[in-house]
């Protein structure tokens, strides 16, 4: 079973998320914020992060530099999720190491859902 760690400062969405993830048969974990989803990373060791950019304590850009520089971390692929539909952020974003920038208004869950399935199938298997 597939893990992910859902990054989200809006309960109603995180709420959406983790119902969906589940019913897709993927464990699921939840952090408010960047700093708490870098302290969650140490311990639920998630295959997948869906991270929100603008959030409070830590943001998820700050949070993506952060574990693209552990190298104990750096390889997790890390879906940013906004509601910024910015074509320059989306190329700063992706080449500060995100596998996709996703605007939340363009994408359904289940189209997330879908996202997920297709990076982690494209990741290769543990040794």
């Amino acid at each position: 079973m597939a893990k992910v760690l859902i990054v989200e400062d809006d309960q109603l969405m995180s709420r959406m998320y983790v119902r969906v993830f589940t019913f897709e048969g993927f464990e699921v974990q939840v952090a408010a914020n960047g700093q708490a989803g870098l302290d969650a990373l140490r311990e639920f060791h998630p295959d997948i992060i869906l991270a929100d950019i603008m959030m409070p304590v830590m943001n998820g850009q700050d949070m993506l530099i952060a574990i693209k520089a552990d190298p104990a971390l750096k390889d997790i692929p890390v879906i940013m999720l906004t509601n910024l539909a910015d074509a320059k952020a989306a190329e700063e974003t992706v080449a500060k190491g995100a596998e996709q920038y996703v605007v939340k208004s363009k994408y359904g869950p289940q189209e997330i859902v879908v996202l997920v399935k297709d990076v982690l199938a494209k990741q290769k298997p543990v040794a």
